[in-house]
């Protein structure tokens, strides 16, 4: 690629370039606007906020005709990542609802507690979310595995309960982030034409910083909390189910085996616990199926309207706007930031978000001498902030759907994506660990 030449990027106007965007404005301010107003985030519904966004989306994107565009708003809901994401929800709920059933999720909290002071269960939490997400790459398959049991966690220690859903929030996204087979790691060293290893470094100069200024948050917050009194006796066969999923996802097992193993295994104690009772263990299992609708219903619709919005060259206004404004090494590394940051806000999905925008960022790197590894660091960091904190990404619909609250609930609780944004911030601006 020629050092002194961007990518070319397809232009649109700035007004068409907002008026495409629009309705993403439209959820946020019908949803925040009406819940400040009625004064309670879970009376208005996030399913109806995106049906009107979805709508308005209609109005003011193409094609002309209406059943072509419900033909690409099917195609975007229709992907396959998203239909993947669909089938790792309804596991999830069958597997929650199953072992929460045959009391694995009270007999895990119990030993939880029982190795872990009051005061470092918050910390604990935080800290187990950063391993398995380092060793298993995936910030979905580490809250899966981890929130029922922190949502136990919090019932018995007294915590709030969107504080410990946002440590384990928190912490998958370290892993996801760092993690050398996470699929953001391959899709930003890929597209910049860098060594893992050299993109782990630069990244891990960035992000540590930020997780131990969390844990230390979360060691002052728990540190008052009440000691818990544990049964002397742990029921072991109850903690197997998940035992068994926490194993197999640290072993790397793909997410949806894990939670087929795991269901498989709350079935097996059920008919060892009470045979008679195995009609129970499967209507639970129903249950579990049928409670993620809601959060099914809010994928498909996101997935349907943010595709609109790409194909009608939303992204792409984003991009050449970002790019057609840098000044200088700081401003090229602030703009591959913010073109990654936006592009997931438009995307909801990280990696996509990474391989949108790598070509770009390449080019802008290797004009103003930005080394390979730090442009991968930044498409990555920037992609897991804004990603952690989007109301309708996998991860916050999935840990609002395991703890029972909402997405907005959770927000104010996430530690770790906005201090590690606030990391890379200061890491551009300062110049930190920058080589040539």
């Amino acid at each position: 690629m020629n050092k002194n030449h961007l990518p070319e990027i397809p232009c649109i106007s700035h007004s068409r370039g907002l008026w495409i965007l629009s309705p993403l404005l439209v959820f946020f301010l019908l949803y925040v606007t009406t819940s400040v107003i009625v004064g309670d985030f879970y009376k208005m519904p996030v399913t109806v906020a995106f049906m009107a966004a979805c709508a308005w989306a209609f109005v003011v994107c193409r094609p002309r005709r209406f059943s072509e565009r419900v033909e690409r708003f099917s195609r975007g809901a229709a992907h396959s990542n998203i239909m993947m994401m669909v089938w790792i929800f309804i596991l999830a709920g069958a597997f929650a609802q199953s072992a929460k059933h045959i009391g694995s999720v009270d007999a895990t909290v119990n030993l939880t507690l029982s190795l872990l002071p009051a005061n470092m269960v918050l910390a604990g939490v935080f800290l187990a979310a950063c391993a398995i997400s380092l060793s298993i790459g995936t910030s979905v398959g580490t809250i899966v595995a981890l929130m029922p049991v922190a949502v136990g966690l919090a019932d018995k220690a007294g915590a709030s309960l969107a504080l410990m859903a946002g440590g384990v929030i928190g912490g998958a996204f370290f892993g996801d982030n760092l993690s050398f087979i996470s699929d953001t790691t391959i899709a930003a060293t890929r597209t910049q034409g860098c060594a893992m290893q050299d993109k782990f470094k630069a990244n891990f100069a960035i992000v540590f910083p930020a997780a131990l200024l969390v844990l230390g948050i979360y060691i002052a917050l728990g540190w008052n909390l009440a000691p818990v009194e544990v049964p002397q006796e742990t029921a072991w066969l109850k903690v197997i189910p998940y035992l068994l999923v926490l194993g197999t996802a640290l072993a790397g097992v793909n997410v949806m085996k894990v939670l087929i193993l795991g269901i498989i295994s709350t079935g097996i104690v059920a008919c060892i616990n009470t045979p008679a009772g195995i009609m129970d263990w499967v209507s639970a299992m129903g249950n579990g199926m049928t409670g993620m609708g809601e959060l099914i219903i809010v994928t498909l619709l996101a997935a349907g309207m943010l595709e609109l919005i790409r194909y009608n060259g939303g992204l792409s206004y984003i991009i050449s706007h970002l790019t057609a404004c840098i000044k200088g090494r700081k401003g090229a590394e602030l703009s591959i930031a913010l073109m990654t940051a936006l592009a997931n806000f438009c995307t909801a999905n990280n990696t996509v978000a990474i391989v949108a925008v790598g070509h770009i960022a390449k080019g802008i790197a290797e004009k103003y001498s930005i080394p390979a590894p730090r442009a991968a660091s930044l498409l990555d960091t920037a992609s897991c902030v804004v990603q952690g904190i989007l109301p309708y990404g996998a991860q916050l619909l999935m840990g609002s759907a395991l703890a029972g609250i909402t997405a907005f609930a959770i927000i104010p609780y996430l530690f770790y994506p906005f201090v590690m944004g606030l990391s890379a911030l200061v890491f551009i601006f300062f110049g930190l660990a920058h080589k040539k």
